[in-house]
Parts: C-alpha cells; structure tokens; sequence
C-alpha cells in the first residue's frame, strides 16, 4: 500500500526558531538606522579610546606619539613610584572616611525624615540640594568657609575662648594634617543627600505588618531597627556601598578644586595624579598604566565585596 506523505505545517514555525536573525517584513530597519549614531559614538569614543589606552600602556607614548614599545616597563615604573603609592594611601584614606560616614549620615537622615513629622517635604529638598548643585561652586564656597580666618575657624576659637581654653584654630587648607578632611567635609555635604534618597525608598518599601509583629512580641526600637530595617534595606546599603566605594576611588574635582592635590601632595587622589601624568608631564603611557592599574584594583576589590554580600545581604525570596 502506498504511502502519502504529509507536509509538516510546523517546519517554516521551526525553522523560524532556529533562525532569530532571520529578517521579517514587520521587522522597521528605521529603528537600527536612528540608534546608528549613538552606536557609533559609544564605539569610537568609549570601546575604541579603552582599547587605545591599553596599547598606550605598554609604549613610549609623548605627545608626538608612540616613541618605542615599553611591555612593562611602565607598570614596572609605578611600583617604583614613591607619589603613586602616596596617591593611593590618600584614595584608601578617602575610601575608608568617605564611604562609611556617608552611608551612616545619609541613612540617619533617612530614618528622620521617615517619620511624620511637619515640613519633611522641605527637610528632604534642603538635604537635596547640594546634589544638584555644580561641584566647583560648592569647593569655592568651603575653600571660604574653610580658610584660615574663616567662618569655621572664627566659630572654633569663639567656642574654646568661652570655655576658657586656648585651640589653635586647624589650617584646613594648608597643613597635611588636615587637608584631606578637608576634601572628605566637602565629599560628605556633596553627596549625603544622594544616599538620603535612596534610603528613603528603600525605607518606604518595608512593609509595616512586619513592624506591628515585632512590636506585638515586645522588641524595641533598636531590635525592629536591627532585625527588621537593617536586613531589609541590605541589598540597598550594598548598593550603596558598591557604588560610592568606586566613586571615592575616582575622586578628582573635590581634592583638585580645593587643595590642587597639596601641600606637599598629601590630598592628591590616584585620578589626579593620573590627569597631572597625562597633561601636565605629557606621559600618557604612564597616565594609561595607572588607569589600567586603578581599574583592575576596583575590579577585584568588587569581586570580593560580591562574594562577600552573601554573608550580610539579604534578599526577599517568594
């Protein structure tokens, strides 16, 4: 008995699976052609200028060009280079002062103006502020505050006067001893409120039958805060962790703005001393290997925070 066969109503169904790339008479090629630009820009001057400098790090670069091949002698160099660790040590400094403080001021600030009390709209737009402002403006107005005879400096001596004590007042600006605070107070009024808005949404989101049950089992104010707020605003204060940790190791238009990097380079952050290689020095092979350096420490250093995550965050689960 002979045998018909019947066509597979399926095969074009399967055969459009197997090809995604496959181009279809509804598919609009306008759509490619209008994000063409934008393609292109982050190419040529994102992808293309990454590549570039990591080939720039392994010559003799001036401002001629490539002079001769270098491997790594310019990553040697930089072991060897006594200001590039001074610049890391202050970068390290800002890290360790910048970030914790910040992540502890914007989350008080958070819980205050959480609750019901008059005016937070307000409270919330002031605290706001200084984020929307234009960095080099807030640096001139604390180089002011900060100076010498300053406002600050005015209120410190008042205030040991009436006490009965003698304080010299700090050259915030001048001395080494204070002039990376000087960079980290101006760090901290930039971008506490930054951290404030985050938390507030974060905060907004717990939901509030978990407080009533903690409340109904007699825990305090301080244990609803540490078993309750503190776990689920931990994906956020990670976050937040990840990303002005970073930020603090790119430092540059605070301590540039301020201090110029001194007195005696001691408030001189890796990326600043990066652009003073690359334009003042005109060593752009040394300015790509600290880069490529800078890059491959902030890599690790968050591959390490990522796997650490899973000891204190924690995540919502269904």
């Amino acid at each position: 008995m002979a045998t018909q066969s019947i066509p597979n109503a399926s095969r074009p169904a399967a055969q459009a699976r197997r090809n995604p790339f496959r181009w279809r008479p509804d598919q609009q090629w306008e759509g490619y052609l209008f994000i063409l630009p934008s393609f292109l820009g982050f190419f040529v001057f994102v992808v293309l200028a990454v590549l570039m400098s990591l080939g720039i790090s392994f010559t003799e670069w001036g401002l001629t060009g490539m002079k001769a091949w270098a491997g790594l002698r310019n990553y040697q160099a930089l072991l060897r280079d006594p200001i590039f660790w001074l610049t890391f040590w202050n970068t390290a400094f800002y890290i360790v002062t910048i970030v914790p403080l910040q992540l502890a001021l914007g989350l008080a600030i958070a819980l205050a103006l959480n609750q019901a009390i008059r005016a937070r709209m307000v409270y919330r737009l002031i605290y706001f502020m200084p984020v929307v402002t234009t960095i080099v403006a807030g640096a001139i107005v604390f180089r002011l505050i900060l100076a010498t005879n300053g406002p600050l400096n005015n209120v410190i001596t008042g205030l040991s006067a009436s006490l009965g004590a003698t304080v010299a007042a700090p050259n915030w600006l001048g001395s080494t001893q204070y002039s990376k605070w000087s960079v980290v107070l101006l760090t901290l009024w930039k971008n506490v409120g930054f951290t404030m808005v985050v938390y507030l949404a974060a905060l907004q989101g717990v939901p509030q039958e978990l407080y009533d049950a903690a409340h109904t089992d007699g825990a305090s104010t301080w244990q609803r805060f540490r078993h309750v707020t503190l776990p689920l605003i931990s994906p956020t204060t990670f976050f937040l962790f990840l990303l002005q940790m970073i930020g603090a190791f790119q430092l540059f238009t605070e301590p540039f703005v301020m201090t110029r990097g001194g007195p005696a380079n001691s408030s001189l952050s890796v990326v600043q001393y990066i652009y003073l290689a690359a334009f003042r020095d005109i060593r752009m092979d040394k300015a790509a290997a600290m880069a490529w350096f800078l890059f491959i420490f902030i890599f690790i250093f968050t591959l390490i925070q990522n796997r650490m995550q899973r000891r204190w965050v924690y995540y919502e689960t269904e």
